[in-house]
């Protein structure tokens, strides 16, 4: 009998597993806005049907450059790997780290909950290029030299729900709840944008960091925007 409710036990966990790892595929219906108005994009974790029918091993997932030769363009993806500097897994000890999960659910809150928000903080030719849909453009440099952007600046913080009082400062009755991003984990323009929140009195508690950023979400075959999109 204790075998059995063993056994069952083993596939009921399994299957809940399997439910909850369905999720990146099931995806999210997510509003955007573009130089043509609003569209609908579903973002999900794609998979080409060619790279659904492999078989992965040894010798294709760890051959050459990591996916060998064999392996189709559609099914494996080539980063630059030297450049920036690597960040450790935590930013600060009350901000929550995201991975690219996490992000996704937080999508899918931010369609009903306008107090959440997206953000890339990169410049905007990287997020003109290719960015996670639904995400707002919020440059670092905004907030880094916010005493040269004071208009960029102001108007970000307002969005944040910063409303300044007598004395210039901001004060936070009502922050929304971000998560900020940039290339990846070895990017720091997202950090840099953080401290200079911190620096205003953001309270931390309402920041998310996703650290793998862009280049964990392309590596998942999360969906992007690209070019001419």
């Amino acid at each position: 009998m204790k075998i059995i409710t063993f056994l069952l036990l083993t596939v009921f966990v399994t299957v809940s597993l399997f439910a909850e790892q369905s999720f990146e595929y099931r995806g999210v219906d997510v509003k955007v806005r573009d130089k043509n108005g609003y569209r609908h994009v579903k973002v999900k974790r794609e998979r080409p049907e060619k790279c659904r029918k492999l078989s992965p091993n040894t010798k294709l997932v760890w051959g050459g450059s990591y996916a060998a030769a064999a392996v189709s363009d559609e099914c494996k993806k080539t980063f630059i790997c030297t450049t920036g500097k690597i960040l450790p897994i935590k930013m600060d000890e009350d901000i929550e780290t995201y991975g690219v999960l996490e992000v996704l659910s937080f999508i899918k809150e931010m369609q009903k909950d306008k107090n959440k928000v997206l953000v890339d903080a990169r410049k905007e030719p990287w997020y003109e290029y290719r960015t996670i849909p639904g995400a707002v453009n919020m440059p670092f440099y905004y907030f880094r030299d916010r005493a040269f952007y004071k208009d960029e600046f102001a108007y970000a913080m307002r969005y944040l729900g910063g409303v300044k009082d007598e004395e210039g400062e901001y004060e936070f009755e009502h922050p929304k709840t971000i998560v900020v991003f940039c290339n990846g984990p070895w990017c720091s323009l997202s950090s840099e944008f953080v401290k200079a929140l911190e620096e205003e009195g953001f309270p931390v508690e309402n920041i998310k960091w996703f650290r793998g950023g862009m280049q964990a979400w392309l590596l998942a075959n999360m969906t992007s925007t690209r070019p001419g999109k």
